[in-house]
């Protein structure tokens, strides 16, 4: 054994804050009031909603109504969140080899580009912008 421990949760979501900060000001700005929440795995309920084959499938999820999508007089119960999963993003590290802060900074843009309703190539573009 070298002494090397896997990231916790907490190391991710200290990640997570700071990779936050380093996300295209465009998006930061309107991600107040979401919450990040970092998990092992996703719950049971989101496997099956999503027809997942293995917990390992997904590494992070929006959850909520889409920024364009919501009205001002709705009422909402729970706040919009994005939830990273911490075992499935250090499978995904340990198999590209790309740095942690990389992997991480780019589930967030991803997950916070759902929030807005982005396209695949809007997020890849915005996560080119430094």
């Amino acid at each position: 054994m070298t002494g090397i421990h896997a990231p916790t949760l907490d190391d991710i979501e200290r990640l997570a804050a700071a990779a936050l900060e380093t996300v295209p000001a465009v998006l930061r700005a309107q991600v107040e009031g979401v919450v990040m929440r970092v998990a092992e795995f996703p719950d049971e309920e989101v496997e099956r909603d999503m027809e997942l084959q293995s917990p390992f499938d997904i590494l992070g999820l929006y959850v909520g109504v889409p920024f364009g999508e919501k009205s001002s007089g709705a009422v909402t119960h729970s706040p919009d969140m994005i939830f990273l999963y911490r075992r499935p993003i250090l499978d995904y590290w340990c198999e590209t080899g790309e740095e942690l802060a990389h992997v991480i900074r780019h589930v967030l843009i991803h997950e916070i580009g759902h929030h807005f309703g982005f396209s695949d190539e809007d997020m890849e573009a915005l996560e080119s912008e430094d």
